[in-house]
């Protein structure tokens, strides 16, 4: 059973810490190093000051001058958020797609009440680790699924803006005490949560918990870059439209169509490529081949959501970077103290 609450989120000031649009950034995990440079010049204030610090100890130390100059402001009282994010995807089309911001409390996946469906590594989870311990405080929120109705934003102003997203306080959320819940992005976060709950540690974390059944939940696919393709080698096919075959290897200018059993990455998994990169944009994938950067890329369909529940709930996982949930979702709207 899923415990959902709400939390007093501790928030900018604008007033002191500036304009909100120069304070919050992506997720620390899709920050290359230029961005990141980019993002720590934009305001001392940026949120990736935090989450992607030179070192832990400090993001402790900046959360804490922080909140003494009067950078951070809390809630007076706990509430849940309504989120709106307006966006436009990667095929150009505009949507807005909607959650619930809450406060969960992690438990182990065998307790089945969250449900993931990526793998994760070691190196990212200790060092997410490092820094809950350094500043007892979930920065960044993660991206839940359930099934369910789509939410409906008040009419009123919101209470937070910063360019596509909105938030709204709300005093009242849907029941989740029965509801499956599924990790769309936030993977390594999730299971540190776990980790620094049972080190005696707070359980809780902040999440986005996004209904299913609204149009603006869209997953986008995310292409590979080859290396080296390992022997692969497929029927030779025209350029393929936006509605892809099914597994299309990209090299020397042409296209293949590989076969295979599973879903376009477990597809692409099996062949084990060397040196893969990722790109959500197919013009990008094939532009890197184009130039000599990789010998091939591998074309794939988006994942779709249906998919993605059947494999969790299977007790399964897929391979990295299986999904592209867009947008992602953005870090320094909230934070969620711990203490």
């Amino acid at each position: 059973m899923a415990e959902v609450k709400p939390f007093r989120a501790e928030r900018y000031d604008e007033s002191t810490a500036g304009p909100l649009e120069r304070l919050v950034a992506p997720p620390y995990d899709v920050i290359s190093p230029e961005q990141r440079d980019e993002y720590l010049a934009r305001s001392p204030y940026n949120v990736v000051h935090l989450t992607l610090p030179d070192d832990e100890a400090q993001a402790g130390r900046d959360l804490t001058a922080w909140r003494e100059q009067g950078v951070l402001a809390r809630e007076t009282k706990p509430v849940y958020w309504l989120l709106a994010q307006d966006y436009v995807g990667p095929d150009g089309v505009s949507r807005t797609r909607s959650g619930l911001v809450a406060s969960l409390r992690a438990e182990p996946y065998e307790s089945g009440t969250v449900l993931p469906h990526e793998r994760t590594h070691r190196g990212p989870k200790e060092g997410r680790l490092r820094l809950l311990r350094a500043t007892h405080t979930q920065l960044e929120p993660i991206f839940l699924l359930y099934e369910g109705e789509p939410l409906q934003p008040p009419a009123r102003t919101p209470d937070l803006e910063s360019g596509g997203d909105k938030l709204w306080r709300a005093d009242d959320a849907p029941s989740f005490e029965s509801t499956e819940l599924l990790i769309a992005d936030g993977h390594h976060r999730y299971e540190t949560a776990v980790a620094y709950a049972q080190e005696g540690g707070s359980p809780y974390l902040m999440v986005v918990l996004v209904p299913t059944k609204q149009e603006g939940l869209t997953i986008f696919p995310t292409h590979r870059l080859a290396a080296h393709v390992n022997g692969a080698r497929g029927t030779p096919i025209d350029e393929p439209g936006d509605d892809l075959p099914g597994v299309v290897l990209y090299r020397n200018g042409r296209y293949e169509l590989l076969s295979g059993e599973g879903l376009d990455v477990e597809i692409v998994e099996q062949i084990a490529p060397e040196g893969v990169t990722y790109t959500p944009q197919r013009a990008d994938a094939v532009a890197t081949v184009d130039r000599g950067d990789a010998e091939a890329a591998f074309l794939l369909r988006p994942t779709r959501i249906e998919d993605v529940w059947a494999v969790a709930r299977r007790g399964e996982t897929m391979p990295q970077k299986s999904t592209y949930f867009y947008p992602k979702l953005t870090s320094g709207l909230l934070f969620h103290p711990l203490d």
